[in-house]
């Protein structure tokens, strides 16, 4: 094995300390290179922990200290207990440790044995008179297997326009997208882009993997005809303007080449959503938008409030006046008295998307799926938006998740993303966490969680230093899989990891073990530790999610023309001679088209004509079906030719990422209703459903 020692390398006693706190002082990129973190990424990081190593005394200080933290403590903050199985911690306790556990629904137990799953309260008490808390995670050992095989529809809701859309998708084309897919395709489930708040802007940021808010959803998804007040509008005129003006950024889109403008969009919806609210709720409405507040509590009023100070201030939290920045402050609380009506806009609005979603929910499940809606949570949330200001206490200030140097990328990433402080979920009980899965499984079949391996550990990257300048931090991986698989459970929801790219050892195990579906792209899928060539059908995964592409990648018709490194060359994105990527797709290509042939599946279905492309991409997707997955997804965009990506890693301005319709293979925008009518898209389907 190699060793890469930078030139400012740790002190034993640094490293030592950093391990104590989950912080890894190297890392492996691959099994036969090692990574030495830098003394400078390692304080800093343990500094964001609340750990002082800025000097060797202060490090050897901070060392003992921990030291003889770990040694006396009985147990952890917190506690998992796998239902049917033992739980270590429990173990390890002084032989006749007293325990005292107060459950969920507040009953009183002398043992952990026999527990029901839930979040519960544990005390110990020594021999030796030593106690402690701790919180207590009862979870089952894992999730149930999805029954049977299914297939869905793979769709960033913003770039499916139909007839009704304000410019972008909506939750009125979810609903409708759901309602056919499933009745008439018999499709399983429909996977969409996270559909989190984002942080207002000048532009908005279009990215839906950097929300304001993981736990509430953004209105600018709202169908406003479909909310129930709309019919009640007294100022009908300004309403039919506002439709008229809706028509005409649907249809610039539509017709006239212009880009998904989110803005504009929002701008017409806050202003139709203003006349709505003006509208009373009715006794049964108002009733049911109480339970909605007092379910949300602190935490809705927090997202409202920021919401309305943004409105004032502007988005970026850490800019407003002192007082401001701090969400307990009476500063703040005073500024929420004197901007209640807004504050109580946001609720309001919050409450109306969060019943749309549900409403969409039932619409997949009434259509006959077995799954219904994927959504997505992104792996963490922007610094200047609601959440980051709302829960200062669980993010570690000045730091931003990322990825290491790895072959594709010798600088490293950074995503601009705070991560979770994993001392503060241990000691809360993971209570953030748990908070936003409930949110989220209200409305959702499936939970794809982006970036998977976050529950293991992720890449911190000081503020002010390159991704190079990064470290691992740990994460209790069983607390957060039991929190995650507890409610899941709860909801009858499936989880999906999203776990391409590098994954560590033993990710995907863990996942697996505890009924985690993973994620497997078909041009990824090879035979890595042998040939080399195209994984065979039998050697797939079948606890998994299989798919040609992803919103990151190039869709399939572009991947079998060798479209997408013409596009990469055009913006300057190519690390190599153009002539050598394209020999090198072309021979990617070559050999998948040479197993679809080999494997009798590169065929047109009769009574379609199709273009040697067309069968290509039909040919690609009978291979998935083929395989013992137990979801094959298909990207919508690749029923009806669409080349271009949603979104091309490492760009900006330079390519218009997050603002594409779903458009043909000429560039031309399909909307819903044209989708629903495509010979090419039931032609696809027709093959999926063939097996």
């Amino acid at each position: 094995m190699t060793a890469q020692q930078p030139a400012e390398a740790p002190s034993e006693e640094l490293s030592r300390l950093a391990e104590l706190h989950g912080v890894a002082p190297s890392y492996n990129p691959s099994p036969d290179r090692t990574v030495t973190a830098t003394a400078t990424a390692l304080t800093l990081t343990l500094a964001a922990l609340g750990v002082d190593a800025g000097t060797p005394d202060a490090a050897r200080a901070a060392l003992a200290a921990r030291e003889r933290e770990l040694a006396e403590r009985l147990l952890p903050p917190t506690v998992v207990q796998w239902s049917g199985g033992t739980c270590a911690a429990l173990d390890a306790l002084p032989a006749g440790t007293r325990l005292r556990v107060v459950t969920e629904d507040g009953e009183t137990r002398a043992a952990a044995d026999g527990l029901p799953p839930g979040l519960h309260r544990l005390t110990a008490t020594a021999p030796d008179g030593r106690t402690a808390d701790a919180h207590l995670v009862v979870a089952p050992d894992r999730l149930p297997t999805p029954g049977g095989r299914s297939y869905g529809l793979l769709v960033q809701l913003y770039s499916l326009l139909s007839q009704r859309s304000w410019g972008m998708g909506d939750l009125g084309d979810l609903a409708e997208l759901t309602a056919w897919a499933g009745r008439t395709l018999g499709a399983g489930f429909v996977q969409v882009n996270p559909l989190h708040a984002a942080v207002p802007g000048a532009p908005t940021d279009p990215s839906p993997y950097r929300p304001s808010s993981r736990r509430f959803p953004d209105p600018v998804h709202l169908r406003v005809e479909d909310v129930p007040e709309y019919a009640y509008v007294t100022d009908r005129a300004r309403a039919q303007t506002l439709l008229e003006r809706a028509a005409r950024l649907r249809e610039s889109v539509l017709h006239k080449d212009a880009l998904i403008d989110r803005d504009a969009v929002w701008e017409l919806k806050r202003e139709a959503l203003e006349l709505v609210c003006a509208v009373p709720l009715g006794p049964g409405r108002r009733a049911a938008y109480a339970d909605f507040l007092a379910r949300e509590g602190e935490a809705l009023e927090d997202h409202a409030t920021w919401c309305a100070l943004a409105e004032v201030h502007g988005p970026d939290w850490r800019r407003w006046p002192a007082g401001l920045r701090d969400p307990r402050s009476a500063e703040t609380a005073r500024a929420r008295a004197e901007l209640m009506d807004r504050v109580d806009f946001h609720c309001r609005l919050a409450w109306l998307t969060d019943a749309q979603l549900a409403a969409a929910q039932r619409t997949a499940r009434d259509a006959g799926m077995r799954v219904g809606i994927v959504h997505d949570l992104a792996v963490g949330v922007h610094p200047q938006g609601a959440d980051a200001w709302a829960q200062q206490e669980y993010f570690a200030a000045g730091m931003s998740v990322g990825a290491p140097p790895d072959a594709f990328n010798a600088r490293g990433q950074d995503w601009g993303l705070p991560p979770w402080r994993p001392d503060r979920l241990a000691e809360s009980g993971y209570a953030p966490f748990r908070r936003l899965l409930r949110a989220l499984f209200r409305y959702t079949g499936a939970l794809r969680i982006d970036h998977v391996m976050g529950l293991f550990r992720l890449w911190w990257v000081p503020e002010g230093h390159p991704p190079t300048e990064g470290a691992y931090v740990r994460y209790d991986t069983e607390a957060m899989l039991a929190v995650l698989v507890l409610e899941a459970a709860r909801a009858g929801t499936v989880v999906i990891g999203e776990d391409l790219g590098t994954v560590e050892p033993g990710v995907r195990e863990a996942l697996r073990e505890r009924g985690v579906l993973g994620t497997s792209v078909l041009w990824f899928e090879r035979d890595w530790e042998g040939d080399g060539r195209p994984l065979p059908l039998d050697r797939w995964r079948a606890d998994c999610l299989a798919t040609a592409t992803t919103h990151d990648l190039p869709s399939t018709a572009a991947r079998l023309t060798g479209e997408h490194v013409e596009l990469r060359h055009r913006l300057g994105l190519l690390t190599r001679p153009l002539e050598e990527e394209r020999a090198e797709a072309a021979a990617d290509t070559r050999e998948w088209l040479e197993l679809l042939t080999d494997l009798g599946l590169l065929h047109g279905p009769g009574g379609h004509a199709v273009s040697e492309e067309e069968a290509e991409i039909q040919a690609v997707h009978r291979f998935l079906r083929r395989t013992p997955s137990r979801l094959v997804g298909i990207w919508l965009p690749d029923t009806v030719g669409d080349r271009r990506p949603q979104n091309l890693p490492g760009t900006w301005d330079q390519y218009p990422n997050w603002r594409l319709p779903v458009a043909d293979a000429e560039g031309r925008p399909v909307t819903l209703e044209e989708l629903a009518a495509s010979p090419r898209l039931h032609a696809l389907i027709d093959v999926v459903r063939e097996v």
